[in-house]
């Protein structure tokens, strides 16, 4: 890819980067000074769940629908946050922080258990998907976070009064719970925007690491801003550098660079730092020592055992090859079983209920090429949009003009902006090229939007078909 193949792919993940940076290592300060380390988690999570129930009710993870239920839960974890900071707590408030993360994180698992795709789902909910961050969504987040960041300008003696001395808060007669939740319900604003693009893991690493870095190296908040600042730029250009040249993940590896970048960054401060940096460097040097030990031993015992089972499988590769001399009768049975199954509609539609995608491909790719208007029968007889999908983009490698009008169908019949979305991905997957359609209307409100999918369809083949819930002729 040429240089301007990367630009056009990174700057947009990396612009989106910077603003992150911007607001999260600022907040990061506070929650260091504060010591509830987790908060950001705990609300990252929260605000996850409220994508995640939204999801649910079939609104696309990145709509504005998806954001207002993220927003929405995310005040209630800040007024609960705010409420459970008391002047003589018994309880560590990081007790409740840790306990709301985890109740959240549950309630997630439970609800995608039940959603179609749900596995894809908590893994972009994780790990967001920044490498296809839109502009529009950087100039919306710079905002926000401007004004979130000129908010706490404005009233920056209470904030950090609080954060610093809680006691002489309390002492000078000033509202810690109220501006406890002031202070929340802005990060809460700040983490649900966030989530939506940088993912749970990445949001967490952008507030903490930057903090804990600057932290120590210096105590004045000045200079602290502005090594945070400096670090997560730096970070985040080498680990998307390294993501896009390394073919690898852009939130974790970027998280991972962070990881490696707080390392090295404490062992330099330990040798600078130390009383003796020549006994410094030598306890450095044999703990480096000693890890390099343990990794050398962990992989020769890793390669024993995976020589071990390279031996069982070859053993029971031999046992195989002599019990393949029984009759083939048996083998020749369930071979025509699997395809009685496969070569009926419901056969079909039982074998992929459930399954992942790559699982239904593989199945629809062993149905016999006599057999395949057994897809399109199977097709219209279910209403699980993942099936459909899966049915007609098999149906259209070997049939352009039948999976596209079968396409055009899922389009027209979704009742929901996330079904709608999937399928045109799927379409412009296809098609090799984008089609600017508002997922969050009907495509039958949408039809001034809709003459560039219409003029591919008929490229196609596709002119005209039937639609059992209604429709209309591309």
């Amino acid at each position: 890819m040429d240089d301007l193949g990367i630009l056009d792919l990174m700057l947009p993940a990396f612009a989106e980067c910077l603003v992150l940076v911007g607001i999260h290592s600022y907040l990061g300060l506070h929650v260091i000074r504060r010591k509830v380390i987790f908060v950001d988690l705990a609300l990252a999570q929260v605000a996850a769940l409220g994508t995640t129930i939204g999801f649910l009710f079939g609104m696309a993870p990145d709509s504005t629908a998806a954001l207002i239920f993220s927003m929405l839960f995310t005040f209630v974890g800040a007024a609960i946050f705010s409420i459970t900071r008391l002047r003589g707590e018994k309880v560590p408030q990081e007790a409740v922080i840790g306990l709301v993360y985890a109740l959240a994180a549950a309630v997630v698992i439970l609800i995608v258990d039940r959603a179609p795709h749900g596995a894809e789902h908590i893994k972009e909910v994780m790990t967001g998907a920044i490498l296809w961050v839109q502009w529009e969504t950087i100039v919306l987040a710079a905002v926000v976070y401007g004004g979130v960041g000129l908010f706490h300008y404005v009233f920056r003696r209470q904030f950090l009064l609080i954060s610093d001395r809680p006691e002489q808060a309390y002492a000078q007669g000033v509202k810690v719970r109220l501006w406890d939740f002031f202070f929340y319900l802005s990060f809460g604003v700040v983490i649900s925007i966030s989530v939506q693009t940088a993912g749970v893991l990445l949001v967490f690493v952008f507030l903490v690491v930057p903090a804990i870095t600057a932290t120590l190296i210096t105590d004045r908040l000045i200079f602290q801003l502005a090594i945070g600042w400096s670090i997560g730029t730096l970070v985040s250009l080498f680990g998307l550098a390294l993501s896009y040249f390394g073919d690898m993940p852009s939130g974790p590896t970027v998280v991972s660079f962070y990881g490696v970048m707080l390392v090295v960054v404490a062992l330099f401060l330990f040798v600078f730092k130390a009383p003796t940096r020549t006994k410094a460097l030598l306890k450095l040097a044999v703990g480096l020592a000693a890890t390099a030990g343990i990794g050398v031993a962990l992989f020769a015992i890793g390669h024993g055992l995976g020589q071990s089972r390279l031996a069982v499988g070859r053993a029971q590769k031999a046992v195989t090859s002599q019990t393949s001399q029984l009759p083939a009768q048996f083998d020749s049975q369930k071979s025509e079983q699997k395809v009685q199954v496969l070569n009926n509609a419901s056969g079909l539609l039982r074998a992929l209920t459930g399954k992942t995608e790559e699982q239904q491909e593989e199945i629809l790719g062993s149905i016999d090429a006599t057999h395949r208007d057994v897809l399109a029968d199977a097709f219209q007889k279910t209403d699980d949009y993942s099936i459909r999908l899966a049915v007609a983009r098999h149906i259209f490698v070997h049939d352009r003009a039948r999976g596209a009008c079968l396409l055009y169908e899922t389009l027209l019949a979704a009742e929901s902006p996330f079904i709608r979305g999937e399928t045109i991905s799927v379409i412009e997957e296809l098609a090799g090229q984008a089609f600017e359609i508002n997922i969050e209307k009907p495509v039958s409100t949408n039809s001034e939007k809709v003459t560039s999918l219409k003029a591919w369809l008929a490229e196609t083949g596709c002119r005209r078909f039937d639609l059992k819930r209604g429709g209309e002729s591309p």
